[in-house]
């Protein structure tokens, strides 16, 4: 097999992949007691799919016992640009770096589909390829394989390539040559940590998903708790802090895929472009990209969050407009980012023109508090 692994390397590198690597499904360290903690403490918040089917999580070969090998591979995404430039500007928009071109899912899916073919063609038997599309630990496998470890911050850090990158892995029902597992290089280490706005690394490798702005941005429905709306800054879609200064960062290079080069418009957008899309515009603008998934609605309260902490009465005009908004998650945001923007003066003239028509409690709340 050590033959048809050269293969393998060769044809994921045509394909675009930076790193490939393989290990047994049995070979992840233990990941039970610290992820069952993770969940016991509601760190996950409301993704409570994290919380189904955990014995996937602990063991790759219930998921399916007939797998005897998992490749892991992982793609560069590192960008052009320091996504941390565009936080000195609050009138821009901060969209994480993964997110300004299109879902990374379909790219890699459609690269793993073709990687499979291939090996099928190649050596037989069956496989099956996963991108964040089942309960895979990709990050304790992609150890095990030799990929990276898991830095303080969580996620994987590769000698090579640094934070920036997308996993994705393939089940064989056939043993192929595996890797030497990667070991923790993080050392003394703590800037992941000491960047983070809100505090979400609580300890080293501990995160509480319900601080972070990512998730905050991304996963979490509705409102977004009042003391944590400060520290997200201009960020209205996901949170690059900690892998942006990740020391190893200096040894990635840039992605080859054009697909995750940044779009020009989204690099550092203008709050402005964001704040008037309806749902027509907003899925129109944001087609074939992972931002879609979101919806309107909580996009535009993430836009609105980020108004707020520009303290610029320029978006006065238009943030009134949302207080007559369809949906009662917007006009939330609509009135707490007019409290920030607005004098004092203004803004209870406002209370008094609007509250008395509004019917959503959690709308009216936001106009007393």
């Amino acid at each position: 097999m050590t033959d048809l692994k050269s293969k393998l390397l060769g044809r994921a590198k045509e394909l675009g992949f930076d790193l490939t690597k393989a290990c047994s499904p049995s070979e992840i360290p233990s990941i039970s007691e610290s992820f069952r903690e993770f969940l016991r403490l509601n760190y996950h918040g409301q993704m409570t799919w994290l919380s189904e089917k955990i014995e996937w999580r602990e063991d790759p070969k219930i998921l399916w016992p007939e797998a005897k090998t998992v490749i892991m591979l992982a793609q560069s995404y590192k960008p052009i640009h320091n996504p941390m430039e565009v936080l000195k500007h609050p009138d821009k928009a901060a969209i994480s770096v993964y997110a300004q071109n299109k879902d990374y899912h379909v790219v890699i899916k459609k690269k793993l589909k073709s990687l499979a073919r291939w090996l099928i063609n190649e050596a037989g038997g069956q496989v099956k390829v996963f991108v964040d599309t089942a309960p895979v630990p990709e990050k304790p496998l992609g150890q095990a394989a030799g990929l990276g470890w898991q830095g303080k911050h969580t996620n994987l850090v590769s000698k090579d390539f640094g934070s920036w990158l997308f996993l994705s892995t393939i089940f064989v029902d056939k043993e192929i040559v595996f890797s030497e597992p990667e070991v923790n290089h993080c050392g003394s280490c703590s800037d992941c940590i000491d960047i983070c706005p809100t505090g979400a690394i609580i300890e080293p490798y501990k995160l509480d998903a319900r601080k972070c702005i990512s998730y905050l941005t991304i996963e979490h429905k509705g409102k977004i708790d009042k003391n944590l709306r400060s520290l997200i800054g201009n960020r209205i879609y996901g949170c690059d802090d900690c892998l942006a200064v990740c020391p190893w960062n200096k040894f990635a290079k840039l992605s080859n895929e054009k697909n995750f080069h940044p779009k020009a418009e989204l690099i550092e957008p203008d709050l402005k472009s964001f704040i008037k899309l309806d749902d027509a515009q907003f899925r129109e603008k944001f087609s074939g990209s992972s931002i879609k998934r979101i919806g309107r609605d909580r996009f535009i309260r993430n836009v609105l969050i980020a108004v707020g902490n520009s303290k610029n009465k320029v978006f006065i005009e238009d943030v009134k407009d949302l207080l007559h908004d369809e949906s009662s998650l917007v006009r939330s945001m609509a009135v707490w980012a007019l409290k920030q923007i607005a004098d004092t003066h203004d803004f209870n003239n406002f209370r008094k023109e609007h509250i008395s028509l509004e019917v959503d409690k959690d709308v009216k709340a936001e106009w007393l508090d």
